[in-house]
């Protein structure tokens, strides 16, 4: 497969089921975000120690490209076919934060961003999270999207959150509240 095929040359790009549409458009920007927060996670884990949580990483993914597929759909294009969201991932991501939770001072302060690498990246992949979210909402007010996409990427950010503070903690560094004027 040729990576060029000089076909959005003119600002326009393919969805599946080609149809063009403006690179530009709402849909476009939803799941080009959802790339962007699934290249920063790659980032992300290349900062993080532990196994397990390489391994989730790549789980969450492995799950935004489903999400990617989905937003790239041709909507009015019955014939597409993407794979299936599901709402087991959501809940997996529940039990990963609750997981981590247990291991965490409870929170009582906003909680400024940074610490260790792997902590710092995560909070970066967070607010990335959070604008593809606010991109997905976006489109949603104009189109059709599946509720599921907008409630995992909800969950992801919070996932990512505590993932920042559980990072923390596994590095032994403290956490810098935010302190009011």
């Amino acid at each position: 497969m040729k990576i060029y095929t000089k076909t959005g040359d003119q600002g326009t790009t393919s969805l599946f089921g080609g149809r063009r549409i403006a690179k530009d458009d709402l849909r476009i920007e939803a799941y080009g975000t959802i790339d962007e927060v699934n290249s920063a996670l790659g980032l992300l884990n290349n900062f993080i120690k532990e196994a397990y949580l390489k391994d989730r990483m790549l789980e969450i993914q492995s799950y935004l490209f489903v999400i990617g597929s989905n937003l790239a759909a041709d909507p009015d294009n019955n014939l597409v076919k993407v794979p299936a969201l599901e709402e087991s991932k959501t809940k997996l991501l529940e039990s990963w934060i609750d997981e981590m939770e247990k291991e965490l001072k409870p929170l009582q302060f906003f909680v400024l961003p940074g610490g260790c690498q792997a902590s710092s990246h995560a909070h970066t992949c967070r607010t990335i999270c959070r604008r593809a979210e606010r991109r997905v909402i976006s489109l949603a007010q104009l189109e059709s999207v599946n509720s599921e996409i907008i409630i995992y990427l909800n969950r992801l950010s919070d996932y990512l959150f505590v993932l920042s503070r559980y990072l923390n903690h596994l590095c032994g560094i403290e956490e810098t509240y935010w302190k009011p004027s």
